[in-house]
């Protein structure tokens, strides 16, 4: 599809390019690195001196391939490329990026391409980023209702995971004053010893906060390596059967 209308002689292309707010770096037919804007260029003062380079001015004229760790794979991906190539980079194990490289096409020929670097983080920003999305998978918290939420818990179980678990279920109850804790242990394939404590952590540091913990999901395989430890909360072996128990302690409530 064909674009449409014309630019005014008060907007000229290059103004676009360089107040788009994006990191643009753009390259000829063979790959060599013919302009960066203004954008690209403040990020990448921080970069270029791990290539070996002084300043942003001694990109100009170089290849793509001098800033790849496999010039041979990326020339064969440049070679068969007609639209769009989407990749997530790591720059010298320091800065992590997407990057987006198009074909600029004139007359349907190929003429040269542009490449946007985006979300550009350190290596230790990134890794961090990624910690703290395990973090948020391995004890997700889900609000069913008023004053109500649910934990369930998937895979194993470890001392880490453990004190994550108590860490931001009471975080949680805390600043939205929940009531009831429905946590859910259908979904643990892997049964450790201290499991069990610290459920029976979590059910006694919520009710000193007024907090009730509910536990629902419970097979007999499961049931049979709790049996020695004394919960003094509701256990249910379905998620059903939790969920009445707290509707019934609600309906009573608000009966009195």
């Amino acid at each position: 599809m064909k674009s449409h209308g014309h630019l005014p002689e008060a907007i000229p292309s290059l103004n676009i390019l360089e107040n788009m707010g994006e990191n643009i770096i753009v390259a000829d037919i063979n790959y060599n690195i013919v302009w960066v804007n203004k954008k690209a260029s403040s990020l990448l003062a921080k970069i270029v001196p791990l290539f070996g380079l002084d300043d942003i001015s001694d990109m100009i004229g170089l290849n793509m391939s001098h800033f790849h760790k496999n010039p041979e794979r990326q020339e064969r991906i440049m070679e068969h490329l007609t639209g769009t190539h989407k990749a997530r980079i790591t720059i010298k194990d320091q800065f992590v990026a997407d990057i987006i490289v198009n074909t600029i096409y004139n007359n349907d020929q190929i003429t040269g391409y542009v490449a946007l670097l985006q979300d550009v983080t350190t290596k230790a920003e990134e890794e961090n980023r990624k910690e703290q999305m395990i973090d948020a998978l391995s004890v997700p918290i889900l609000k069913i209702w008023h004053k109500t939420i649910a934990i369930p818990l998937f895979g194993g179980f470890d001392m880490d995971r453990g004190e994550l678990l108590v860490t931001r279920v009471l975080e949680t109850c805390t600043k939205n004053r929940i009531q009831f804790v429905l946590v859910d242990l259908s979904g643990l394939t892997e049964y450790r010893e201290e499991t069990a404590s610290y459920i029976k952590k979590l059910c006694d540091t919520l009710r000193l906060i007024g907090a009730e913990c509910i536990i629902v999901g419970i097979s007999a395989d499961l049931a049979v390596n709790f049996a020695g430890s004394s919960f003094n909360s509701p256990t249910f072996s379905t998620s059903q059967q939790g969920l009445q128990y707290i509707l019934k302690i609600e309906e009573d409530g608000n009966n009195i």
